[in-house]
């Protein structure tokens, strides 16, 4: 008698960005490459995924109209302070604060991956 294993969970990204179409690209680009995602395209929608869903990394914009993704960085740490949070913008903020990495918009697709790869490795890891 065989056993089966059950399949990997797919890590799930929250991708906030007040832009609706840079969000779109982003979740096919890391749909097509294994990865849940859920979008969001102001703080409070993200903040509310963030509560209801296991979630592995957030990749957020830096300037999302009512906040910046540092003070969002900072909500997030306090709600769940474990789970990676990325600034993708298109230049890195004077200090990081409560961002574990930042992530160029011009970036290779392919290095883009390839940290967000390791960063939801990281994490699957430790918890």
């Amino acid at each position: 008698m065989s056993s089966k294993s059950a399949p990997a969970k797919r890590p799930v990204i929250l991708c906030v960005d007040d832009s609706e179409d840079q969000l779109w690209l982003r979740a096919q680009v890391l749909e097509r490459n294994g990865y849940s995602v859920l979008t969001a395209s102001t703080a409070a929608n993200a903040l509310e995924f963030l509560r209801d869903n296991a979630i592995s990394l957030v990749i957020s914009d830096h300037m999302l109209g009512e906040i910046t993704g540092l003070q969002l960085a900072g909500e997030i740490k306090r709600i769940k302070p474990h789970i990676p949070v990325v600034l993708y913008s298109g230049a890195p903020p004077p200090s990081m604060g409560n961002v574990d990495c930042f992530i160029q918009k011009d970036e290779p697709v392919e290095h883009f991956l390839e940290l967000i790869a390791d960063l939801t490795r990281r994490f699957h890891q430790s918890h």
